[in-house]
């Protein structure tokens, strides 16, 4: 399993770490989500095997909340 997390803009009110979370943690190989909705991040952490950053951040994107920097993969 790989963390990485999500630096993005747009976070406007609670129902949009919902929105992330369910989205993000239905795709293929997404074990877990968490939104720090203060700090503007997202952290996944999934199965490289099955699933990649770029998509994960284009997930994210494509919601309305931008990603503005990723960080370094993280082997769990």
């Amino acid at each position: 399993m790989t963390h990485v997390t999500f630096s993005t803009t747009g976070f406007t009110c609670p129902s949009c770490v919902k929105k992330i979370e369910k989205t993000v943690g239905r795709l293929a190989g997404v074990d877990d989500v968490a939104v720090m909705f203060n700090a503007n991040k997202v952290r996944v952490t999934f199965d490289e095997t099955a699933q990649q950053a770029d998509t994960i951040a284009r997930t994210i994107a494509d919601l309305g909340y931008p990603v503005t920097a990723t960080s370094r993969p993280v082997a769990v």
